[in-house]
């Protein structure tokens, strides 16, 4: 993005001008202004309507401070992020302003984070992957994303004698059409407010653990991918409260329980055509196909830091668990990080891609699919090579077996992933020696936070944040 001159400012205003009649027929009263923070924290500051025209010029101001933030709202004083001085512009995209149809009233638009001077702001993530975008297409690549999106829902009380406890709403078993049964109404509502607010839901279902649910949605590009993210979790939130619940998309809501993912679907295209499929590799890749999943395989490590961001993540990051704990790819396998996925025999060209299982929801999505663009590209810029693909739930292997096939374990804590992404070139290069260095501050500013707690602790402090 550049910067914004006069005549930039004054189209946005007039932009929005052109909102404010529409937007008083659906009744809106006020704009949310959202963006997410290092920590994986959707930040928001909001505006009357009639001061929509006036946000889109000159933006809304607020506080840098928020890059330095933790979960807890306490803040890290890092190299580049956690001071008090300073301020930044929010600047809602337009192009993204819908009517929220779970908050009466309201209308959401996400923002782009730029300074005084009308520059983007170095550590806006939102204006990182639009970048890392836009150096696909510079290299004649497009790339197609979504999030799926699990999360479980609970009695808004707790219990007697503890009103923050996990009690989940649903009792039925995994899967099970009871479950759907105690559902169905909020289901339908959920459903209908995303449809009412132009949100293409694939697929909605009980998910494993007690009172889970999930919704994967179309693919889009990266950009609109990780702003549908946001905005279903903000219906999910919304419409659950009409409903008497509370949810937590916590990767680990309870120590003994199996968490929360935040799959991230991924597929690379040139000219329109999906290059997952269609080729001479393994179960059909082009070589760019190949090249692009390599890199991301190659670059899991490091890639945690931010799609794993949290102590809780890798109390749910273990093997046997259906996360993806190994550095591995295989067709349709749910134990491997990087699942590969065909789709249908006459339907692959639409619907090939690859699944990337070991992320969660406590990762701020921008940040997310930007070190996944930056991992893929450097696999295809690099014509990078997968091994074997996996075929079985790579714990079962032994240590031999697991160094034969060349498999690795992935980070087991969150330390682990804070070093590998630190050591990754590929990552620090496209994330900025800025954003680099406070992903790693606010990583280990969690890490103290939690230092010496049990896992139940952790669980506990981070069950309501995200």
């Amino acid at each position: 993005m550049d910067q914004l001159d006069s005549t930039t400012r004054e189209e946005r205003r007039a932009a929005a001008e052109a909102l404010i009649g529409e937007l008083e027929d659906a009744g809106v009263t006020a704009v949310a202004l959202p963006w997410v923070d290092t920590s994986g924290i959707t930040r928001v500051k909001t505006v009357p309507l009639a001061k929509l025209p006036s946000a889109a010029a000159w933006g809304v101001g607020m506080s840098p401070v928020f890059d330095g933030f933790l979960l807890d709202d306490s803040i890290v004083a890092g190299r580049f992020a956690g001071s008090a001085i300073g301020d930044l512009r929010l600047h809602p995209d337009l192009a993204r302003l819908v009517v929220l149809a779970g908050q009466p009233g309201w209308a959401w638009a996400p923002v782009d984070r730029y300074t005084q001077a009308g520059v983007p702001h170095v550590q806006c993530s939102r204006s990182l992957l639009r970048r890392l975008v836009s150096s696909y297409a510079d290299a004649g690549y497009a790339v197609r994303a979504a999030f799926e999106v699990e999360w479980v829902v609970a009695r808004p009380d707790g219990t007697p004698d503890d009103a923050d406890a996990f009690v989940p709403a649903l009792s039925g078993p995994a899967y099970g059409m009871t479950r759907l049964a105690e559902v169905s109404d909020y289901a339908r509502d959920l459903l209908l407010a995303l449809d009412e607010q132009g949100v293409a839901v694939d697929q909605f279902h009980p998910e494993y653990a007690g009172g889970q649910l999930e919704l994967s949605v179309g693919a889009q590009d990266p950009v609109a991918a990780a702003d549908t993210s946001l905005l279903v979790r903000n219906t999910i939130t919304a419409v659950s409260a009409q409903h008497g619940l509370r949810v937590s998309f916590s990767p680990k809501v309870t120590a003994d329980g199996v968490g929360n993912g935040g799959h991230v679907h991924l597929s690379l295209n040139r000219d329109g055509e999906n290059l997952m499929s269609g080729g001479e590799g393994t179960f059909g890749l082009t070589a760019e196909g190949e090249g692009f999943t390599a890199g991301l395989l190659a670059h899991l490590p490091g890639l945690l830091a931010v799609g794993a961001p949290s102590v809780a993540s890798y109390l749910r990051l273990v093997p046997s668990h259906w996360a993806g704990a190994y550095a591995a790819w295989g067709l349709e396998n749910r134990e491997a990080a990087l699942r590969f996925v065909t789709g249908p025999e006459g339907n692959r060209q639409a619907s090939a891609n690859v699944e990337v299982k070991c992320f969660d929801l406590a990762a701020n999505p921008y940040l997310v699919l930007a070190g996944c663009l930056a991992a893929g590209l450097a696999g295809v810029r690099a014509g990078a090579r997968l091994p074997a693909p996996v075929g079985v739930d790579p714990a079962s292997l032994s240590d031999e077996g697991r160094r034969e096939a060349g498999i690795r374990a992935l980070p087991s804590s969150l330390e682990e992933a804070v070093a590998a992404f630190e050591a990754d070139e590929v990552l620090a290069g496209a994330f900025g020696e800025e954003l680099a260095a406070t992903v790693v501050d606010v990583r280990r500013g969690e890490i103290a936070l939690f230092a010496g707690q049990t896992p139940e602790a952790v669980c506990r402090a981070v069950r309501w944040k995200h």
